[in-house]
């Protein structure tokens, strides 16, 4: 720091450069000129002489960072516009921020009229925006709920709470833009609102067998617990309401002389939460991508981080400061070995190689087989299930319910016993503890995600037309005449039943483990504790919820306002969880690389999700008894009759863009523009790696001359 650093202040600068006691300051002291042989002993020299002898040789990094620097530095000249960053945000000290600031608002005086209204007037709207954003920020959902998570337990579990809340107002939206424009829709032709009515076309050129669909309504008298059947369900008197797809039987809605395209505007909504999705995940997810390849680039850097910037300074609370210390002791702990069983893995035998090997392969077979065993038991008893409720059979009340909610409830088994089988295998494969958390995780976001995708499967297999009774139609009628609700149903009850399954573990396991830890003084009670509050258990347990809404949305249109419910009460049941019937993790992680990893799985679940809607888009035959598409042989085939109704300079148009003489050179066009970003980030990662080759050298430069001070001391 500078000598008027040293006194807090800049003295106060006359026009002709003098300070208020008639001195004489410059901004930087001449200093006599330095022996060149002194110079060139210089570690940075010598690396600059090196690289210059080598082949591409040449290029000064140091022009790049002293333009970087002099633009932080200097005086804007006149007529320039303000620097586009705040001065806070500078990598300087106070007193050269102020005497920068000073150099600024002195050359403002030299400034033309038109170019000082510009420059404070822009200043005043960024001071504008900033006070909007600062309020704002106080409207935002749970804000001092997750500041005080953040001040007590710190950023990895926050980032937790603060991706709970995501996915709340990802739902809302998605349920907004249902809502808008299939729901009301709808509701306003079906009951003639603002002078509207619908048009109900009969279905064209089907059997009449097709077109029989009677909703399995309670008539007579009906008992309490069969509307309470109905609404666990999915079936009875929800399945006529609007939350399922069969109670969206119109063609178009018509709104005094404007006609509404109802099944192409059910379609386009589909795909444009499904858009909305993936570019809000991408958005948030840029940032936590750019932290991770910052942090991975270099293992010496992550070491520094620990020991320098570890600290989480949002900590207020004793227990969890204590928890923070044990943290980053753990996290070196960690670090220190995978170095040693990389050393390990370096110094290992052919012996010891294939026997490793051996071991892990047979290991992996076993997870082969677990995997299997849990695709097979959700086969079957989803088979079973639909099977005994299409009977009709008379049964009691809890023998149906029971029959109704069996996948899901092989499903959240299989979803409980195949991590904890993978847990102790991973024990035995004798991995890196950072990789052996990976593939744990990678293997338990198979298990749920699959398992939704063998649910589909068997459901498909039986909607699927395997006889001639049915070709007509194209899918089996008699056992679903609405196969698109019967899907909807599933997806409705496994959100339902995976939401109880969450209130349960809390009611009834976490609180009475904590009132046994708390008031009973056992030695075995005292050992077992509280249960830690795990990050990427609870993650992966509401990632496969969001799933079950995205597949769901398209049969069961409301599902996404189920689903933000269902999260709004979570948040409180989680938070409660946390401050009261569990613990914080002893292993947390940091909240840049939680905030990236949580994002990424949720992600793959929104691909995954892609994959079933398609395949029920593009290739099932849609329902001739109920729903928008029910005069199409497929949901998509409603988009190549709606371009026969365009002009027919449009049709060729988009046939034209459709074509393979349109197709081959877009793809070609996209290929040269994603080789030309490979590229910059090549050069821009070049570039990264000589800035911090010259930062290493300028921390070399100092230990020189520090060295070559201390030897003219001794010799004086």
């Amino acid at each position: 720091m500078s000598g008027f650093g040293a006194a807090g202040e800049l003295p106060a600068w006359g026009a002709d450069g003098r300070s208020g006691r008639g001195e004489v300051f410059f901004p930087e002291e001449a200093h006599a000129a330095a022996p060149a042989d002194f110079l060139q002993e210089l570690p940075s020299y010598r690396s600059v002489l090196r690289r210059r002898a080598g082949p591409g040789g040449g290029h000064d990094p140091q022009g790049s960072l002293g333009a970087r620097a002099g633009e932080a530095w200097g005086p804007q000249p006149e007529g320039a516009e303000p620097a586009a960053r705040p001065l806070r945000e500078y990598a300087l000290s106070i007193a050269e921020k102020r005497r920068i600031r000073d150099y600024q608002q002195a050359d403002i005086k030299y400034l033309s009229g038109w170019n000082q209204w510009k420059r404070t007037s822009s200043k005043s709207w960024r001071k504008v925006l900033k006070d909007i954003k600062e309020s704002l920020s106080y409207l935002q959902l749970w804000r001092h709920d997750i500041h005080s998570i953040e001040g007590k337990f710190g950023t990895g579990i926050q980032s937790y709470f603060s991706f709970l809340r995501f996915l709340v107002l990802l739902n809302f939206l998605i349920f907004i833009l249902m809502f808008g424009f299939v729901t009301f829709p709808t509701v306003i032709s079906k009951y003639g609102i603002f002078n509207s009515s619908f048009a109900k076309i009969s279905p064209k050129n089907t059997d009449s067998p097709c077109t029989v669909y009677t909703p399995s309504g309670n008539k007579g008298l009906v008992y309490f617990y069969t509307y309470l059947k109905d609404l666990l369900t999915g079936t009875g008197f929800l399945e006529t309401t609007s939350l399922f797809y069969g109670y969206y039987a119109i063609d178009a809605a018509l709104l005094h002389d404007v006609r509404y395209n109802f099944p192409l505007a059910y379609l386009l909504t589909t795909f444009a939460y499904l858009v909305l999705s993936l570019v809000w995940i991408i958005k948030r997810s840029a940032s936590g991508f750019k932290r991770s390849l910052v942090h991975d680039e270099d293992q010496f850097q992550s070491y520094c981080n620990k020991v320098f910037a570890g600290w989480d300074f949002c900590i207020t609370d004793l227990n969890a400061a204590r928890l923070k210390h044990r943290s980053l002791q753990y996290e070196l702990q960690t670090d220190l070995e995978e170095e040693r069983i990389k050393r390990k893995i370096a110094d290992r035998t052919m012996k010891e190689k294939l026997r490793i090997y051996s071991l892990r392969i047979f290991l992996n077979i076993i997870v082969l087989a677990v995997l299997l065993g849990c695709f097979y038991s959700i086969y079957k008893a989803t088979a079973f299930s639909q099977e005994k409720s299409n009977n009709g059979s008379n049964t009691d009340f809890q023998t149906n319910l029971l029959v109704q909610y069996l996948p899901s409830m092989v499903i959240t088994l299989a979803n409980f016993v195949a991590p904890q089988i993978f847990s102790i295998l991973i024990r035995f494969e004798d991995y890196s503890p950072a990789f052996e958390i990976k593939l744990t995780l990678l293997r338990c976001v198979f298990v749920r995600l699959a398992n939704i995708g063998v649910l589909l499967f068997s459901l498909w297999s039986q909607i699927h037309c395997d006889n001639d009774n049915c070709k007509a139609c194209g899918y089996n009628y008699e056992l679903y005449p609405c196969w698109e609700s019967a899907v909807g149903q599933e997806m409705y009850k496994l959100l339902i039943f995976d939401f109880m399954i969450i209130l349960a573990v809390t009611l009834f396991m976490d609180f009475p483990r904590m009132l046994l830890v708390t008031h009973c003084s056992w030695k075995l009670v005292q050992w077992c504790g509280l249960q830690e509050f795990g990050i990427s258990d609870n993650v992966l347990e509401i990632i496969y919820g969001q799933t079950i809404c995205w597949i769901g949305t398209f049969f069961s249109p409301l599902l996404p306002a189920i689903a933000t419910i269902k999260y709004f009460i979570i948040f409180y049941v989680k938070k409660i969880s946390l401050i009261h019937t569990r613990k914080p993790p002893g292993r947390p992680i940091r909240a840049s690389s939680s905030n990236f990893f949580f994002l990424v799985v949720l992600l793959i679940g929104l691909v995954l999700a892609f994959i079933p809607l398609g395949i029920s888009i593009a290739h099932i035959p849609s329902s001739k008894a109920c729903g928008p598409f029910r005069n199409f042989n497929t949901s998509w085939a409603v988009v190549p009759h709606t371009i026969l109704e365009f002009p027919t300079g449009l049709q060729m148009v988009l046939n034209g863009i459709a074509s393979e003489a349109f197709a081959v050179p877009f793809f070609m066009v996209v290929c040269l523009i994603m080789f030309y970003f490979i590229a910059l980030a090549g050069a821009h990662k070049r570039v990264v790696e000589q800035l911090r080759e010259q930062l290493v050298m300028e921390s070399r430069d100092k230990l020189f001359l520090i060295r070559k001070i201390t030897e003219a001391q001794k010799c004086t």
